[in-house]
């Protein structure tokens, strides 16, 4: 009887020590619960501020700003139409070429008007305004080439642009080098006289 009842009673210290190592065990996997719980949220917060940044990039790229668009190209677009109205206007002549020539004609009048052959009044009067014209017209002619040739290579050099030249200004630069080499060519035939001579005197009759 006595040997059933001691069989059965449990050794304290026993008892105490699972208790302990039960108490170990959890302190010891709470703070690594805990870190765990930590983690997940700290990741969590980074994928949503993640998700927001790319939202953001997203939206930009999608909706441009109206106002950066309509300023791209503007100077490169006035220039080339500066080009073209240069390269016109060499073609047509303008109203500084007028008053060259009327200039030269009225300084041919001066210097022939104490007397002189018929040769000189025609180079004094007529062919000095003549070459002065074509002079003139040469000038808007070359600004014409110049400024054309300077929107067409522009994009070679300097920073890169973030977006290509537009092709209303290239095409508008190139008639305004068209028109510039055609005038050029012009002005230098008229100079020369190679298109149309100048009058020359008739020899005197019964001379």
């Amino acid at each position: 009887m006595n040997t059933s009842s001691s069989s059965k009673t449990t050794n304290p210290d026993e008892t105490a020590a699972a208790e302990d190592a039960a108490t170990k065990d959890a302190l010891g996997a709470s703070p690594e619960a805990d870190d765990s719980a930590a983690a997940s949220d700290d990741l969590g917060e980074q994928a949503a501020r993640d998700d927001a940044a790319d939202d953001g990039i997203e939206d930009e790229d999608l909706e441009p700003d109206p106002f950066e668009a309509a300023r791209h190209g503007v100077g490169a677009g006035a220039a080339a139409v500066v080009s073209a109205a240069l390269g016109v206007v060499a073609l047509t002549g303008a109203w500084t070429g007028r008053v060259a020539a009327e200039r030269e004609t009225l300084i041919g009048q001066i210097k022939t008007s104490g007397g002189g052959s018929a040769a000189q009044q025609i180079s004094e009067i007529y062919g000095d305004a003549w070459h002065t014209t074509a002079l003139v017209n040469g000038v808007f002619a070359l600004l014409a080439l110049l400024v054309g040739v300077v929107v067409l290579v522009r994009p070679a050099f300097g920073a890169p642009a973030d977006r290509p030249q537009p092709a209303w200004v290239r095409a508008v630069a190139l008639a305004g080098v068209a028109l510039g080499v055609l005038g050029m060519l012009i002005s230098v035939g008229m100079y020369f006289d190679l298109f149309v001579s100048l009058p020359s005197a008739g020899s005197p009759v019964g001379g």
